[in-house]
């Protein structure tokens, strides 16, 4: 059975986020997108008619929500430091799984220049502010003040994005790793120590 009109669409937006993780947003032609989708030449302007730099916003777009659904997921848990663990987990399996090759593709929209298209920076910092503001939730539901929940929010990301550029230079999770052991013991310090807290071992 042949696939709908429409799966074309999505089978693009699909392969541009897969090509941004892996050659960034100038690797990720729209020649590159058509050879790895399958898609026919003539559907690119039809479903984006803005062309490759809406192809490449609705892929931001699409990464930030997977990646959002799977915070929102792991901020279920009752520990908060169990939940950011297994974001860091989460990171580290995708870095082994692509063999170091596939990283962030929002973060690979960020760093670069985009003269031609400065919406693509604003989609990322708005993935980025969307994934702080669920990890600043989570720790100020736990007791931490709403502003010391935001820089912690931010720092977390910024460790994971970090971590995961130098394990892609490095071919190696110790990054990752290192990062994350410090991020675990931060947080159960931070909790510890929050107004309100059960006194606990020191």
């Amino acid at each position: 059975m042949s696939p709908r009109r429409s799966d074309s669409r999505e089978r693009m937006i699909l392969s541009a986020a897969a090509l941004l993780r892996e050659y960034g947003a100038g690797g990720t032609s729209v020649d590159r997108v058509l050879a790895h989708s399958g898609a026919p030449r003539g559907s690119v302007y039809h479903h984006f008619p803005g062309g490759r730099a809406q192809l490449i916003d609705e892929a931001v777009a699409l990464a930030g929500d997977f990646i959002a659904g799977l915070i929102d997921a792991a901020m279920q848990a009752d520990d908060p430091v169990e939940a950011v663990d297994a974001f860091f987990v989460l990171w580290r399996d995708r870095l082994v799984e692509s063999g170091f090759r596939a990283g962030c593709p929002i973060v690979a929209v960020a760093v670069e220049t985009n003269d031609d298209a400065p919406q693509l920076a604003r989609s990322a910092a708005a993935v980025f502010a969307r994934w702080q503001e669920a990890l600043a939730a989570l720790f100020f539901r736990h007791g931490l003040t709403e502003e010391r929940s935001r820089r912690l929010g931010a720092f977390v990301i910024a460790a994971v994005e970090g971590a995961v550029i130098m394990c892609r230079a490095e071919q190696s999770t110790a990054p990752i790793e290192a990062a994350a052991a410090e991020i675990h013991n931060l947080l159960l310090h931070t909790l510890r120590d929050r107004p309100g807290a059960e006194p606990g071992p020191r």
